[in-house]
């Protein structure tokens, strides 16, 4: 990281914007973007992100921007000593700063060490790479850092005021890097599990997720659980890209190149408000407007096919049906603005005192089922929510879904 890329990632956080940081230093904004890029990337966290295409700047950059305060002062010292001062700080040079962090971390260890040659071996670089470092320092500031003596390298007037202008940014820096350091540690020990979006706190994913928690904790286990709610396909997506170890998902599509087991088993129902006096699901779509789950999830898409070919009228075909990939939102317009929708079974039971379910006019399986990536630690919280799974499911719909825990089976890719 060089201080220029500083500069340009600290008027992105402070401004908010990358076309404007770009104009005002006279850079292309993919120059402005790369900055930012690779503070995140240095730092270990995301600062910024795109909302309806403009740059939204997130809470953890207010505390970045702290941090890097002492750096920007010290910019701007380096800049009065090299002749930028004028009215204020040059911002077209202070953002074209080529010096590295390294590199003056290096002159600060050549200066404790007062030996280029001592210095380079504590570094592991050799003599000459360390002093064309140092040589092209001195160019670019204009000034003599150190005098060359028989005994060693000694600092002259000016590299005493480099060393007190470069102590200031590694010591800020190294304060922003420990930080980072730390929210690494913790990021590799968590076990980051995603799940389905639960209907409630009620919700058998809800407990499960609790009952997980619950039992890891007491088991004092050394991997931290962090969960976050996706549709199947973003799980899907985050399992593919590393972000989450274990997913809870109402679809077995797309699982082949993951290890799965089958969680349980139930069949897909209709929950109609609890007033309605419809029997059949073609009498309920008559009269109420219907929300489901998106095709995005595993239960909107199994409700789509099951809409489109088995009751082609214009409700289930049209515009009269909301998506959402909200499932509390679904169970409020069910139970309180007289909508219908579709849910399985067991998600559906512990609602039952909010909808009135009503079954299908055929049987409709579904299954959900857990996937994981290689981690000894997923593995084990996969064994933990199928026991879970089981203890809670058949608690309340016993008699609605057949156990699975005993037959369920793992795949590997």
């Amino acid at each position: 990281m060089h201080l220029g890329a500083l500069f340009i990632a600290s008027h992105v956080l402070t401004s908010g914007s990358v076309r404007e940081t770009a104009r005002r230093f006279q850079l292309s904004p993919s120059t402005v973007s790369t900055a930012i890029h690779n503070l995140e990337t240095e730092l270990a966290m995301t600062l910024t992100e795109r909302a309806s295409g403009e740059l939204a700047t997130l809470i953890a950059s207010g505390r970045v921007l702290e941090g890097l305060e002492p750096i920007m002062a010290a910019i701007g010292e380096l800049g009065q000593w090299a002749g930028h001062d004028g009215a204020g700080i040059d911002e077209a040079w202070a953002s074209r700063i080529p010096v590295k962090i390294v590199t003056m971390e290096r002159f600060l260890e050549v200066a404790d060490q007062g030996s280029i040659n001592r210095a380079a071996r504590r570094l592991r670089l050799g003599q000459p790479q360390l002093s064309l470092q140092l040589a092209n320092l001195e160019k670019f500031l204009s000034h003599r850092l150190f005098e060359r003596q028989a005994q060693g390298s000694v600092l002259t007037e000016e590299g005493r005021r480099a060393y007190q202008i470069f102590m200031a940014i590694s010591q800020a820096w190294n304060d922003l890097k420990s930080s980072a350091d730390e929210r690494y540690r913790r990021t590799a020990r968590s076990l980051r599990i995603g799940s389905i979006i639960p209907t409630g706190s009620e919700s058998w994913v809800a407990r499960c997720l609790g009952s997980l928690v619950s039992e890891w904790n007491v088991r004092r286990n050394n991997n931290a659980i962090s969960l976050v709610s996706m549709t199947a396909d973003d799980l899907r997506e985050a399992l593919k890209s590393g972000r989450i170890d274990v997913a809870i998902l109402d679809s077995v599509f797309g699982l082949e190149s993951f290890r799965h087991r089958e969680l349980l088993q139930t069949d897909m129902v209709v929950i109609a408000p609890p007033d309605s006096t419809e029997t059949s699901v073609a009498d309920l779509v008559v009269s109420h407007a219907i929300c489901m789950p998106s095709p995005r999830t595993g239960l909107g898409h199994a409700a789509m096919a099951f809409s489109y070919e088995r009751a082609p009228n214009r409700r289930l075909r049209g515009q009269d049906i909301t998506a959402a990939d909200s499932l509390p939102v679904i169970v409020d317009l069910v139970a309180n603005h007289g909508y219908v929708s579709f849910l399985g079974r067991v998600s559906a039971m512990p609602i039952a005192d909010k909808v009135r379910i009503v079954d299908l006019d055929e049987h409709l399986p579904m299954s959900y089922h857990v996937a994981f990536n290689h981690r000894k630690a997923a593995a084990d919280a996969c064994t933990v929510i199928i026991e879970v799974a089981a203890r809670i499911t058949s608690e309340t719909v016993a008699r609605t879904i057949r156990p699975t825990d005993a037959g369920a089976r793992e795949t590997a890719a």
